[in-house]
């Protein structure tokens, strides 16, 4: 019998069954936001979404990714879950992140090379529109507020209005070093958005257990969000703040005290490549709760993660760039774009249908488990690991939830909320019969990817 077939602690009698009933009930939400979303669309031109309530336009069509795609979600399928038990760990890591990148790269070329990956960060809205006027960095940085506001002279595109600058300058440096083009520019989120499967693997070993992070692990790779991973940037700002939040656990699990640097380091970053990213200190914090004795014994930890933290800011901030005063205009713009049309009413609950769609029902059944793993009278005793698998999901759903209920992100947010559903995806390491939800997973992936051609 395989690691991933034994039985798991706690199973509910009945829990199949309740499963079943709340990925049903989920469908029904995507259903409603598809329904409505249309007659809204049809009738009053506010959601500014092609196909609600996903960014997308009703295009069936197979491409050169097709068989690779079908290959790699047959094989997940068939020997994920017995190769994630067998494999020793360093191989079960590497494995992941080949087979994510394999996943994700796959789904993209359905849409050919073209479409699918290189021109995704070229279009009038993306950062590579950008490149030439950053020939000057500090002078651009200095300048950077200047431009958001839509009625500014030469206003910046859409995604790089709406980023803190380590966002476009990231695509800058690449170009510096020759890996200039939409081609080069799309593979790096390709291959380094893969890796965020390797730091929540990490990061469950750590602070959970290894057996839940091996169960959870063909689900981080074979995920649905990986439609959306193709070729967006948001996939690297998946990497970083999953990487973030790796190290961190590392420096309160026992490892070196250093690594707690680097993470500061990493959520530095991620808060200049995202502004949405600071909600990921709701998921370090539950972190630093479930290695609260190792902070207090070791309280270095903290200096060390408070100085990484402040590296990026620190150096923003010398060269001109006020990250407050680019929020500030950022909520203005928001709202002189679609942001501004688009009614709330609809997409605070709307925007979890897409969670849904990326997450998949895999997920939906896996946070019905994960919740009731979680109780609040034992937090304050040594949590089992089934407990803290449970609140570093738990973290991310209420960080989700912050961002939904803000009205920043109406719409498209099966793109902007990937670097939280990467922790979502996890909670499907509480489900039996992982084979069957794999499936799942896989289908709803190719059905979206093959009837929808997906914006951005």
């Amino acid at each position: 019998m395989t690691r991933t077939d034994t039985p798991i602690t706690g199973t509910e009698p009945h829990g199949s069954r309740r499963d079943l009933y709340a990925v049903a009930a989920t469908a029904l939400l995507v259903l409603a936001a598809v329904v409505i979303g249309r007659h809204i669309e049809r009738t009053r031109h506010t959601l500014h979404v092609g196909w609600p309530p996903l960014y997308a336009d009703w295009l069936p069509h197979v491409g050169p990714g097709t068989p690779a795609a079908l290959a790699t979600a047959a094989a997940v399928v068939a020997y994920g879950p017995s190769l994630a038990a067998r494999l020793r760990w360093p191989a079960l890591l590497a494995a992941s992140w080949a087979t994510a990148t394999a996943w994700i790269l796959s789904l993209a070329l359905i849409d050919g090379w073209h479409r699918g990956v290189a021109r995704r960060l070229t279009t009038k809205y993306e950062y590579l529109q950008v490149i030439d006027r950053f020939h000057d960095i500090p002078a651009t940085l200095r300048d950077y507020t200047r431009h958001i506001l839509i009625d500014s002279p030469d206003h910046w595109p859409p995604h790089t209005a709406g980023h803190p600058p380590a966002a476009p300058l990231t695509f800058v440096l690449l170009d510096r070093i020759g890996l200039g083009g939409g081609g080069w520019a799309g593979m790096w989120c390709v291959v380094v958005g893969a890796t965020a499967c390797m730091a929540v693997l990490s990061t469950l070993r750590a602070l959970a257990s290894e057996d839940l992070a091996r169960r959870a692990a063909p689900f981080l790779v074979l995920a649905p969000a990986a439609v959306w991973m193709g070729a967006s940037a948001d996939a690297y700002f998946t990497a970083v703040a999953a990487w973030a939040v790796a190290l961190l656990a590392l420096a309160v699990s026992g490892r070196h005290v250093g690594w707690a640097a680097g993470s500061g380091l990493l959520f530095g970053l991620a808060c200049y490549l995202s502004y949405g990213l600071t909600l990921f200190a709701v998921i370090g914090a539950a972190v630093l709760f479930l290695g609260r004795r190792r902070v207090r014994e070791r309280p270095a930890l903290l200096a060390l993660l408070a100085a990484g933290l402040a590296v990026i800011p620190t150096a923003f901030t010398l060269t001109g760039f006020d990250w407050w005063e680019g929020y500030r205009l950022l909520v203005t713009r928001y709202y002189q774009g679609a942001g501004g049309v688009r009614p709330y009413g609809y997409w605070v609950w709307a925007n979890l249908a897409c969670t849904a769609v990326i997450a998949g029902p895999a997920t939906v059944a896996g946070l019905r488990r994960t919740i009731g793993r979680l109780r609040p009278r034992s937090l304050h005793r040594s949590l089992p690991p089934h407990a803290r698998l449970a609140l570093l999901t738990c973290s991310a759903l209420a960080a989700l939830l912050l961002a939904d209920l803000s009205g920043m992100s109406k719409a498209e947010t099966e793109r902007i909320w990937l670097p939280f559903t990467m922790w979502l995806l996890a909670g499907a390491a509480f489900l039996p019969r992982p084979r069957a939800w794999l499936l799942a997973q896989a289908v709803l992936a190719l059905a979206v990817n093959h009837v929808l051609l997906t914006g951005w």
